[in-house]
């Protein structure tokens, strides 16, 4: 009974730390904490390699649309301009180029499309031309992938990996806004923006799920458009998903949630 006791005590302090792994395996893999972390990096370069009395970050910015909200990783304001900075934590190949709607993800003989982030983040830069009264030339749009990847396509300047986006902010030496607008310009902006909460967030995402839903679905295997099907029988018989318009030669299907 003794040893019995022993091993279960052992035992006993052990499940929690089984647990932790699966959960670290699990979390490190999500969608969310690589947006996390390439928030994080990004928050780090900007505190380190750039100078916060001329550069001033404004982070997680969420700001009110006719239909809805659109929300903001990074914004820096200094007197060369306004920064509107979006990540991308991706690894793989990445094909694209700055007039494509639809970029490619290539990991080994695995292709994934994704939403080109110029195009994602040109809502973004617009939605603050109107609430800051500036014109487009005083607002840059600055991509940034985090992760293992690698461009196999000419990139505009201002998609960079990793501190690169720091090099692009710090080559725009022209200032462009007085010291007061550049206040003028933070004051806006933090009482423009929806005040940071779980709520906020929430009806966001429910927003951004929303468009979506509506949009055309892209086909992750060979891009084309995709169709609303239903399954004719099994026991998911009647539920609906979305399958490749080029079906039977590409079988690509996105479920839908």
């Amino acid at each position: 009974m003794l040893i019995f006791d022993q091993i279960y005590g052992i035992l006993w302090y052990l499940i929690p730390f089984f647990i932790l792994i699966i959960f670290l395996k699990y979390t490190l893999k999500s969608s969310w904490f690589k947006g996390i972390f390439g928030e994080f990096i990004v928050n780090l370069s900007a505190k380190l390699f750039l100078d916060k009395n001329q550069y001033h970050l404004i982070k997680n910015v969420t700001l009110p649309t006719e239909d809805g909200s659109t929300q903001i990783d990074h914004i820096i304001v200094s007197k060369y301009g306004v920064f509107v900075v979006e990540t991308k934590n991706m690894k793989g190949w990445i094909f694209g180029s700055s007039n494509q709607k639809i970029w490619t993800q290539k990991i080994y003989n695995h292709s994934n499309k994704f939403q080109n982030p110029l195009h994602q983040n040109y809502k973004h830069t617009k939605t603050l031309e109107s609430l800051l009264g500036l014109s487009e030339e005083k607002i840059f749009s600055v991509i940034v992938f985090i992760g293992n990847s690698t461009f196999k396509t000419e990139m505009p300047e201002n998609v960079t990996y990793g501190r690169g986006y720091i090099n692009f902010i710090k080559s725009k030496k022209q200032p462009v806004l007085s010291l007061s607008e550049v206040q003028e310009v933070i004051s806006k902006i933090k009482t423009g923006r929806l005040t940071p909460s779980f709520k906020t967030n929430r009806e966001h995402v429910k927003h951004v799920k929303s468009i979506v839903a509506e949009k055309v679905q892209i086909c992750p295997k060979c891009g084309n458009k995709m169709v609303m099907r239903e399954v004719k029988k099994g026991q998911n018989i009647g539920k609906k998903f979305w399958g490749c318009s080029n079906f039977p030669k590409c079988r690509g299907v996105v479920n839908i949630k």
